[in-house]
């Protein structure tokens, strides 16, 4: 039996990666502080944050109308192609991506835009490929079709 077919991961990275460097940044600010100031950051940032919270409940509530898990270790039980997954096949991680600047931007700490692509590497590489792996040893043909339509994130 192919081992991604079972789960694509034993680890819930993408969440902890969220809250790991949520915190970083917060830790990071408070040794040495990135000030990150200018006109309209605020209201950038609320929205950025407004945005990513919209995207993550219209990903969960489309995951959950088509019977399958949101959790990113759990088998997926069907593939998903509508909602938010129309225009990307991971519009959590980039929510969480929107997420972290806004936070940033609202607090006026530079740390969250600098761990920005941090989390996107470490997302990239310990949830997403293992993820595709998994979609692709349980939905084959129609997972290859999917991937040719629809970018990996943006």
């Amino acid at each position: 039996m192919n081992a991604y077919r079972a789960r694509p991961n034993f680890i819930p990275w993408p969440p902890l990666l969220l809250v790991g460097l949520t915190l970083s940044a917060i830790l990071l600010h408070l040794i040495s502080p990135v000030a990150l100031q200018f006109i309209g950051a605020r209201p950038a940032g609320l929205l950025l944050i407004c945005l990513a919270l919209g995207i993550d409940l219209w990903a969960m509530r489309t995951l959950h109308e088509a019977h399958t898990t949101i959790l990113p270790n759990r088998r997926s039980s069907h593939l998903v192609t509508q909602g938010p997954f129309r225009f990307s096949r991971n519009p959590i991680y980039v929510a969480n991506l929107l997420l972290i600047i806004g936070m940033g931007l609202v607090s006026s700490n530079g740390w969250f835009v600098l761990l920005a692509p941090v989390d996107a590497l470490l997302t990239h590489f310990l949830a997403v490929r293992r993820e595709e792996n998994h979609l692709l040893a349980n939905f084959g043909f129609q997972y290859e079709t999917y991937c040719r339509k629809v970018r990996r994130w943006i």
